[in-house]
């Protein structure tokens, strides 16, 4: 039984990363879905697949590593709002993740998105994660 599934998906990308794996598979929900089109769209995976199995669905990843140095696109993701303590904030407080360079995603009421879709949609929500 799983907890808290953003959390369980941002810990085995961090795994696969530190692991240097091109690929990471994880169980699928409409939620990971919606995080896995943005990390594509802002460019920090190479691709992915959703694969359904009848049961619960995979999400397949090729993670996206520099040529010249091998090392992962993805420095860091931090998880900032969790099951024991909720992150609100409303479209004025939107944290800017290292001064712009990194991305907050949010989850509102007009679905997930990046801190800076959100501010320009004048929406809050809850920061589920940061990543840069």
């Amino acid at each position: 039984m799983n907890i808290d599934p953003v959390s369980d998906y941002l810990t085995r990308v961090r795994n696969a990363l530190s692991a240097s794996h091109r690929v990471v598979e994880i169980p699928a929900s409409n939620l990971k879905k919606e995080i896995t089109k943005i990390l594509f769209d802002q460019g920090y995976i190479l691709s992915y697949k959703f694969i359904d199995d009848g049961v619960q669905g995979q999400i397949k990843i090729a993670l996206k590593y520099d040529k010249a140095t091998n090392d992962s696109v993805i420095k860091k993701l931090q998880r900032v709002s969790r099951p024991g303590l909720r992150r609100y904030v409303d479209h004025n407080n939107i944290p800017r993740v290292l001064n712009g360079l990194g991305i907050s995603i949010v989850s509102t009421s007009h679905g997930l998105m990046t801190g800076k879709q959100a501010k320009s949609n004048n929406v809050g929500g809850e920061v589920l994660c940061y990543v840069y």
